[in-house]
């Protein structure tokens, strides 16, 4: 990933910021110009709540190149407050107390790391709603 590439895409990683229709309501974390539901250009930036639950989850033991540190590590779908589905890592949870239907919420965590200049990316992750929240 190149560093401008990085910068662009700072939005939706960070905050969990995507777009919502203003003709039909979609929303959508993926940044589209045209509603792929009701054709309409009427787009708009959508704050996402960055809350949810699990919707389903696997454990992965064998890692993709970059992510070798992180084994064991659990990725889960997660339906957000508004609807959309998002996939991503689960963090500061046991891999064996992971449930369908837990709440979860979105923090930022690093990702990993490229390249011989060392461009650390960061980006969301999603722990279990912490107690008295």
């Amino acid at each position: 990933m190149s560093l401008p590439q990085n910068w662009r895409r700072q939005a939706g990683r960070y905050r969990l910021q995507g777009i919502k229709c203003q003709n039909c309501g979609r929303m959508s974390l993926a940044p589209r110009s045209i509603c792929p539901r009701c054709h309409s250009t009427d787009i708009a930036p959508h704050q996402f709540s960055g809350k949810g639950e699990i919707y389903s989850h696997s454990t992965l033991y064998q890692a993709p190149a970059g992510y070798q540190a992180y084994i064991p590590y659990t990725v889960a779908l997660v339906r957000l407050e508004e609807g959309p589905l998002v996939s991503a890592q689960l963090t500061d949870v046991d891999t064996d107390q992971v449930q369908i239907g837990q709440k979860v919420e979105m923090v930022t965590r690093k990702l990993r790391e490229y390249g011989d200049e060392g461009l650390i990316v960061y980006g969301y992750k999603f722990r279990p709603v912490l107690k008295g929240e």
